[in-house]
């Protein structure tokens, strides 16, 4: 089923397209393959970013909006992201960047596009892991800048997953989320006795 990708913010993808015909700004990215390109860059696939702060005691996920993330593609293929945050000012773009999330995001979208299901695909950080997955939220008309992870939405952890975590295997929320809280919760401490 198709994804059913949410529309970001106009003057998010403004700054990211601004940021692409500026020589100064592709030229200092610290993104080889962007410098190098032979072809016209695009900006595609725009992914807004949740961070997963904190789980609560009752299971709920606290999450929060980070910014928007565009693929770069320049030809057949991606070969940066561009990654924008909100201002007092609004939307601007923050950074270039490249590395194993590209090409993980680009194969974890293409495996989302084989499920029976259309989902709304969204970015979830578990800085806590230092873990990135494909979120694959279950009501596609909600705004993608909102909202927690549901039960029954997909989370789909990308390559390089942290130990232990298959990346590239969808998980429902359900089953995933306490796998999490229980990595990220810190271990009690242990007094023993003199």
């Amino acid at each position: 089923m198709p994804l059913q990708v949410p529309p970001a913010p106009a003057p998010a993808l403004r700054s990211v397209l601004t940021a692409l015909g500026s020589p100064t700004a592709v030229r200092e990215a610290r993104t080889p393959s962007l410098r190098t390109a032979q072809q016209p860059a695009t900006a595609e696939l725009p992914l807004p970013v949740h961070v997963l702060d904190r789980i609560t005691a009752e299971g709920v996920s606290a999450t929060r909006l980070a910014g928007w993330r565009f693929l770069i593609r320049c030809g057949e293929r991606a070969v940066a992201a561009a990654e924008t945050m909100l201002t007092p000012d609004g939307w601007a773009f923050s950074h270039f960047f490249e590395g194993p999330y590209i090409a993980s995001t680009e194969q974890a979208l293409r495996q989302a596009e084989t499920l029976q299901q259309s989902y709304q695909p969204r970015l979830l950080s578990v800085p806590g892991l230092y873990m990135l997955t494909l979120w694959l939220h279950g009501d596609c008309a909600a705004d993608g800048a909102e909202g927690h992870p549901a039960a029954t939405d997909l989370l789909v952890p990308l390559a390089p997953a942290p130990p232990g975590i298959a990346a590239h295997r969808p998980h429902r929320v359900a089953e995933l989320l306490p796998v999490l809280t229980h990595r990220v919760t810190p271990a009690p401490l242990l007094i023993t006795p003199a």
